[in-house]
């Protein structure tokens, strides 16, 4: 498929990617709801020492695709802070009792 050349066809191409980005969180948003309730209190959801070890493999994957390591930190930062926090509203409701 050749490179888009007008700023028409490389936004219709960033659309593409943007709709498998949707699909790939998703995916990643379902995993994460299914580690909640397996965690035993809420600073295992935080896990810093993971959240570091994501963000490290990340800025390592971006280094070896050609992008910018520091813009990938930052959206995986953002992404990991929206999970866990996703996440804890799921250990909550897990582990509460009913």
């Amino acid at each position: 498929m050749p490179e888009p050349i007008s700023l028409d066809e490389i936004r219709t191409a960033i659309d593409v990617v943007d709709a498998d980005l949707v699909r790939l969180l998703a995916r990643r948003e379902r995993l994460v709801r299914r580690a909640a309730p397996l965690k035993r209190d809420p600073q295992a959801v935080q896990a810093p020492a993971r959240v570091e070890q994501v963000v490290t493999r990340a800025r390592a994957h971006a280094a070896t695709a050609g992008a910018d390591p520091d813009v990938v930190e930052r959206i995986y930062r953002a992404m990991v802070q929206a999970y866990i926090d996703m996440e804890l509203s799921e250990h909550r409701r897990a582990t509460s009792p009913q």
